[in-house]
């Protein structure tokens, strides 16, 4: 048997054991953790806010946007490398997003095209999911194409997921800020993202815990799937991994659901800092590493 062989049947059987299952193994992956987001109690929203510390610890932005439809929203943003976390505070969203409790996840790909894909397979599994393109008004009244979105569902409870793809207008934009195409078809984290993070202590975000109901959960797992994650289940939820960046949701109870836990990896070691801002607390150190919980 040749060693090519033997190593192929080896990473399948540990995928197996692991609960990704032989399919998930031979697909390559199309969607990669992009960004989160937590509507906060005020007073923790707030803390976060204006926190010196916070402006040291990333790349940290308070930002209000105008989207797709005039939409507006304030989120308060840490950014790193290729990932980023997005904060709101009660009633800093329009609807149901601006109630506490709420989160979101958005995946995204790196290659242009392969949105078509992921709705392919979204097809072919039984989801018919939503169009979406959404825009960017950067002051001016002309809105400019931002990313395209599938959405599994139109409705959630309090949890929202999608599949997105950023749009060569956005890029082609000075004012996106982003960086030039590394290769044909780049639509990447990192292209979007600003090289900011490099004078500050984050560098990505590694894990993301987040409550949700089981309707939410459910309505989830497609996407994840046929992104290309590796999707197991555990006691009390489910843990989905690859692209450098692990994601669990826990099956919680209406009432119970919200962002619970961000890890982030560092640019370099930092000493233990303990900072509480509002009712989460940010522990960074020892070591490359932090953990934010809320």
């Amino acid at each position: 048997m040749g060693n090519r062989r033997l190593f192929c049947m080896i990473l399948t059987l540990l995928l197996v054991v692991v609960g990704a299952g032989p399919a998930q193994a031979m697909e390559r992956q199309l969607l990669y953790y992009n960004h989160a987001r937590g509507t906060l109690d005020r007073a923790t929203a707030d803390a976060i806010e204006h926190s010196p510390y916070l402006r040291d610890f990333a790349d940290f932005e308070v930002r209000t946007t105008t989207g797709a439809g005039g939409e507006k929203w304030t989120g308060r943003y840490l950014r790193g490398q290729e990932t980023y976390l997005e904060i709101f505070g009660v009633g800093d969203i329009a609807g149901q997003d601006g109630e506490l409790g709420s989160a979101a996840l958005a995946l995204s790909t790196e290659r242009d095209g392969d949105i078509d894909t992921v709705k392919a397979r979204l097809v072919a599994s039984g989801v018919t999911p939503i169009d979406f393109l959404q825009t960017r008004d950067f002051g001016d009244h002309k809105p400019v194409p931002w990313f395209d979105a599938l959405l599994p569902v139109e409705r959630y409870e309090r949890f929202g997921a999608w599949a997105m793809e950023y749009r060569d207008e956005y890029f082609a934009d000075p004012r996106s800020q982003t960086g030039p195409a590394r290769f044909p078809g780049d639509v990447t984290r990192e292209r979007y993202l600003p090289e900011r993070y490099r004078d500050k202590l984050m560098r990505n975000i590694s894990f993301i815990r987040i409550a949700v109901t089981a309707r939410d959960l459910a309505t989830t797992m497609p996407l994840l799937r046929t992104g290309g994650f590796f999707v197991r289940t555990e006691p009390g939820g489910v843990v989905a991994s690859r692209g450098g960046v692990t994601i669990r949701l826990d099956e919680v109870a209406l009432g119970q659901t919200g962002l619970k836990r961000v890890q982030f990896e560092l640019n370099h070691a930092a000493e233990r800092h303990v900072q509480r801002l509002g009712n989460s607390t940010l522990v960074v150190g020892p070591g490359a590493h932090a953990a934010w919980t809320f």
